[in-house]
């Protein structure tokens, strides 16, 4: 008898696209503000959950189609989704002990030094922001984040992704 084992890697796809079209739909402006960083949040989840198999190069990955969907410069999301993914994956043993709410501020240190990464290159081509509604969706991600993390695992669980 052979034993076969499906990874239903489709499932984290489909969750990262998911999260991509959050990311463009379309928000009143006083609501866009406080858009939270999904494909960052479902990035950081997988990267915590299977560390073996979502890493440093789907970072880059998701990050490069974030910069295409906002019009960025290409590879400025990129960068900042690959330190946030090496990070996640460094440190997944540490986070997932943690409860809920220091996973959430440890996702609003990741996020923030995100936008940071990204501010600083903004700064190198000289679109640097300096408002303090920058950072709001770091706030808000981190708001989300025990719902998300909850989401996610009962997708994880239902569709049994290994």
């Amino acid at each position: 008898m052979v034993l076969v084992t499906r990874h239903r890697g489709w499932v984290i796809a489909a969750t990262i696209i998911a999260a991509w079209a959050l990311e463009i739909m379309p928000l009143p402006s006083w609501l866009a503000l406080f858009r939270p960083e999904w494909p960052a949040m479902v990035l950081i989840y997988w990267c915590l959950a299977l560390p073996q198999r979502v890493g440093i190069g789907i970072g880059w990955s998701v990050g490069l189609v974030v910069d295409v969907l906002r019009g960025a410069l290409l590879g400025q999301h990129a960068m900042g989704y690959a330190v946030m993914a090496y990070l996640a994956v460094k440190l997944h043993r540490r986070i997932r002990i943690f409860p809920l709410w220091q996973q959430a501020l440890t996702v609003m240190v990741f996020i923030t030094l995100h936008m940071l990464l990204v501010l600083w290159v903004l700064g190198m081509i000289g679109q640097s922001r300096g408002m303090l509604t920058y950072w709001l969706p770091a706030i808000s991600s981190a708001a989300l984040w025990p719902w998300m993390f909850s989401g996610l695992r009962g997708v994880r669980r239902r569709f049994h992704v290994t």
